[in-house]
């Protein structure tokens, strides 16, 4: 075996991650809790490979994401119990490790609900003063059916059959035993804190033609300040949440009839229109060309493209004569066809397409979640066609333009990028994915931008650079994409007469900043947990008028702010000043304007979001909103 530092372990054949933990040092192999090698991650028990490089991963990573995963992995199993001890006749599904946690989902004879997570977590402590260690067992599919069959365990008996490869058991000193791949823990002492955090409906298989079970979500940490730091964080995200704060703030809403697409209120709208603003005005700025193409296709395009082997179970399909449409996911083959309407002269390229238009893709239910994932979405998409000559200028223009968006909304921070490269199901060459794939490395790493590599997870017809970014659980969406295109192209007949008087096929930057527009609004309303910036905030002044004879002069202040562009509303309800100031302070108005006896248009008295309050005049207050619209 090859350890981290290079140096090599001589074991027998057959040893395990344990047996080269214990050559090393009986404290390591007390610790130990995961093999990792070649950037997977295997159970300890398993046997090594002649001359592989090893990292025997111990309860010391406590911050490592792998470590934590064994760890909640094995805290899932220790649910499991739990809740079969505690209610009989429940029935298991599935429990693994997941972001941030865990979660196990249950068929339960009766309906359990929030206060019943206190019982089961106490039952689970139990079990951990007790102690639990994990035994692996490989068994054959026919006793694995048999023995979940008589114990009345129909999803593990479907899940068996769906299985591929041996057939493996953990079994917890005889008091649960699990179908699982593993990895797990020895034992059940590095789990010093485990907390349930919540009940969620999902449905088996993530089908929604299937039977809704209840998911229980938990999460454990080897180091019970670890658990108490995460939980004061899940309270900041709860606050920050922009499913709460986005109904709170009127901004959008979802409806059971439409599951996955918001509609979107006035408020909502002034974000929506920022963005869209700035998208086009920069567009223009930077020589995009905005078009329009249909919103849904012939499904022979998708075939065509090559989209519809990947992306038909994404499909809205409709049916209509003797010919079937699919809803557009994406907006590429619309622009390659609109490119390939005419033969193009090399002298038009660059040529940069912008389309901001609706798009569809059935997303399952059980992963729909709020804005950051929908079924009906608005990408601030871009198809830049291009000789290879010019790829690498554009790729760097597009850096440029993200760089840009990013700081004017404040949260260049929180990107971080990743670069996927070739999938299984490639079109094309490798000779081609390497020469595509060195283009988007080099522009990486030229921008001096941290990346890391997503082997295989790049789009089928391309690699691509993926920017993320983390809500405020901090789990990663993907925002942005640039992704460089050499296949699509030719598929869809795409050409352009050269210098030397012949037809080339160009290549196509597929590219989306924003990424979709809803999913760049959750984040921002995260953020910012609602509290939007001066320029962006959709009521930038709230005017309060302290009488009904403060009414229309409060009124004409309201007007004089919307003629120069500003957004500005005035309360004027029957309720007390305070309680409309109070008001004004929970729906976040960065600043508000009280209107009495002592004011006029040159003596306002102006409260900042944050208590400051200070004398104005209209024209002060009317620079000062201009200044912030400069300065964003």
């Amino acid at each position: 075996m090859i350890l981290p530092d290079s140096s090599e372990l001589e074991l027998p054949d057959g040893a395990t991650g344990l047996d080269a933990a214990r050559a090393i040092g009986p404290k390591l192999a007390e610790q130990a809790v995961l093999v990792r090698s070649n950037g997977a991650v295997r159970d300890v028990r398993l046997p090594l490979q002649d001359g592989e490089r090893i990292q025997i991963l111990t309860t010391r990573d406590k911050d490592d994401p792998d470590a934590l995963a064994v760890l909640r992995h094995s805290s899932a199993h220790l649910l499991a119990e739990a809740v079969r001890r505690l209610y009989p006749g429940v029935k298991i599904a599935i429990g693994p490790p997941i972001e941030n946690g865990f979660y196990y989902d249950f068929e339960f004879p009766e309906p359990i609900g929030e206060g019943d997570l206190e019982r089961i977590e106490a039952e689970i402590r139990r079990e951990l003063e007790e102690g639990r260690s994990w035994e692996r067992q490989e068994v054959s599919r026919d006793e694995a059916k048999r023995y979940f069959a008589e114990q009345g365990e129909e999803y593990k008996v479907e899940l068996v059959d769906a299985a591929d490869g041996e057939i493996t058991f953990y079994d917890q000193d005889g008091q649960f035993t699990d179908l699982c791949r593993g990895p797990h823990l020895q034992d059940s002492r590095p789990i010093k804190a485990i907390k349930l955090t919540g009940l969620a409906g999902a449905y088996w298989r993530g089908d929604e033609r299937n039977k809704q079970l209840t998911r229980i979500y938990g999460t454990a940490f080897y180091a019970r300040e670890d658990l108490e730091r995460h939980l004061r964080r899940l309270d900041e995200a709860k606050r920050r949440d922009h499913r709460r704060i986005g109904p709170q703030l009127d901004l959008f809403h979802f409806e059971d009839v439409a599951p996955g697409m918001p509609l979107w209120h006035p408020k909502g709208m002034a974000l929506w229109h920022a963005l869209e603003d700035l998208r086009r005005a920069e567009n223009a700025r930077r020589g995009y060309l905005e078009v329009r193409t249909p919103l849904m296709w012939d499904t022979e395009v998708w075939k065509r493209s090559g989209h519809w082997e990947k992306y038909r179970d994404a499909l809205f399909l409709v049916p209509h004569g003797e010919t079937t449409f699919g809803l557009k996911p994406m907006n590429c083959p619309g622009h390659m066809l609109l490119f390939a309407s005419r033969l193009r002269s090399y002298r038009e390229l660059p040529l940069r397409y912008a389309e901001a238009a609706s798009l569809h893709r059935d997303e399952p239910t059980g992963t729909l979640h709020g804005l950051l994932r929908v079924r009906q979405l608005t990408q601030d998409d871009a198809h830049v066609f291009c000789t290879e000559e010019q790829v690498q200028d554009e790729i760097d223009a597009m850096f440029d333009y993200v760089g840009f968006l990013y700081d004017r909304f404040g949260v260049r921070e929180l990107a971080h990028a990743e670069l996927a490269t070739r999938p299984e199901n490639k079109l094309g060459s490798d000779e081609q994915w390497d020469h595509t794939e060195g283009l988007l490395r080099t522009a990486l790493e030229r921008q001096g931008i941290p990346y890391r590599v997503m082997e295989g997870e790049g789009a089928f017809y391309g690699p691509k650079i993926d920017l993320f970014m983390d809500d405020a659980m901090g789990r990663p969406w993907q925002m942005g994409t640039i992704q460089l295109d050499g296949q699509q192209p030719a598929r869809l007949g795409c050409a352009y007469v050269g210098p030397d008087n012949r037809e080339h096929t160009p290549y196509v930057i597929h590219r989306a900043l924003f990424g979709s527009l809803e999913r760049f609004l959750g984040i921002l309303i995260e953020h910012y947990g609602g509290a939007f910036p001066l320029w962006l905030a959709p009521v930038q002044v709230r005017v309060i008028p302290v009488g009904s004879e403060h009414r229309e002069p409060a009124a004409a202040i309201v007007r004089e702010l919307g003629e120069h562009g500003f957004r500005a509303d005035v309360d004027d309800r029957d309720e007390t000043v305070g309680k409309r100031i109070r008001d004004a302070e929970l729906e976040k108005v960065p600043k508000v304007v009280v209107y009495g006896d002592r004011e006029s248009r040159e003596t306002l008295a102006v409260r900042d979001r944050g208590g400051e309050r200070s004398t104005q005049s209209v024209d002060d207050l009317l620079a000062e909103l201009r200044a912030a619209g400069t300065r964003a």
